[in-house]
């Protein structure tokens, strides 16, 4: 379906910007995309695709918003504290981008109905955290042959990679083993996580789903892009 004169104009950075122009911004509008976790990464991640045009987001999270969320979570509002995040994640997605078709499912996503909460989509976004649900989505994913952009953070850091075995990447196993489990990973309830760490995260997995929605760039499959927030740094890893 061609771009509307109102999306023409909406997207007219995109348009312009070489390597993206009209047959990237085609294929924005076509994708489909999942993020599970409407929270400190969700948020940004959803903000920054549904503002760059994709077709269609299904948002994923049981969660309801409390006040300590509003520290970093920021598509959610005072007024929305007691709000399902998935509801008011999509509710902002629609006031950015009308030209957005959302699928809002305010429950959580399980070994039962993963695949079946997958299956419309073309990849997926994880910022849940915890290691059991990254598992499951990360299994359901592998199955059905979908790329997952995977981000994480604590304190004053970050990461994110993507995950694809069907495209010959490694397993989501390569960086969480089985025997790795919550206990030994420290948590931002416990340790705490500075709010703009998550907006980083958040952006940089956006930036890879749209590479590979679009085409355009290398994306972060078998590498670990690493963020120091205190020291103002990038690493990578491959793995």
């Amino acid at each position: 379906m061609p771009l509307s004169p109102e999306e023409t104009r909406r997207y007219a950075r995109h348009l312009v910007l070489k390597g993206m122009g009209g047959a990237g911004q085609q294929r924005l509008k076509s994708a489909r995309i999942a993020v599970i976790g409407a929270g400190g990464l969700g948020s940004p991640a959803i903000a920054y695709l549904a503002a760059a045009g994709v077709g269609r987001l299904g948002i994923v999270d049981a969660d309801t918003v409390s006040l300590s969320n509003l520290q970093r979570q920021i598509v959610h509002a005072t007024a929305a504290i007691g709000r399902n995040k998935a509801d008011n994640a999509g509710a902002f997605a629609a006031a950015l981008n009308p030209h957005v078709a959302l699928d809002l499912h305010p429950r959580a996503i399980t070994r039962d109905n993963a695949r079946d909460l997958l299956g419309p989509y073309q990849m997926v976004l994880d910022g849940t955290d915890n290691l059991s649900t990254r598992r499951l989505v990360a299994a359901a994913a592998a199955a059905l042959r979908l790329p997952l952009v995977s981000g994480a953070v604590s304190m004053f850091s970050g990461q994110v990679t993507v995950f694809a075995p069907h495209l010959g990447g490694p397993g989501h196993d390569a960086i969480f083993p089985p025997g790795a489990s919550d206990a030994a990973l420290p948590s931002c309830e416990a340790n705490g996580i500075l709010g703009p760490v998550t907006g980083v995260i958040g952006s940089l997995m956006a930036m890879e789903a749209v590479k590979l929605a679009t085409g355009i760039g290398t994306p972060l499959i078998g590498r670990l892009l690493v963020y120091d927030g205190r020291e103002s740094r990038f690493s990578e890893l491959d793995y």
